[in-house]
């Protein structure tokens, strides 16, 4: 399969993704339970990708530099602290283990 064929491939499906979602009636979006779940699965989707993203390489886990700047960056929220400080504090411990561990 060239690059072309996934592309036309990819742009099919993404356009039928997005008829089945305007297809879908509007009483059925009102219901609550389809609301809490929209709001609750980008949270979860999110989570999900952080966690992978940060102890995962490839088949293995991992504890690295990675997993200190994620838990520097809890502390921060837990704290309050603004969300460019919870950034900056990720960056700096993730940066100081980087450098501590050669």
């Amino acid at each position: 399969m060239n690059i072309w064929t996934a592309i036309a491939v990819t742009a099919v499906g993404c356009y039928a993704v997005k008829l089945a979602g305007l297809l879908v009636p509007v009483g059925a979006l009102e219901r609550p339970l389809v609301k809490r779940m929209a709001a609750l699965l980008p949270v979860a989707l999110l989570a999900a990708l952080t966690a992978q993203q940060t102890f995962a390489d490839g088949r293995t886990l991992v504890l690295d530099a990675k997993a200190a700047g994620l838990a520097a960056a809890a502390v921060a929220l837990l704290l309050r602290a603004p969300f460019l400080l919870v950034i900056a504090a990720a960056v700096l411990v993730t940066a100081g283990v980087r450098a501590m561990a050669g």
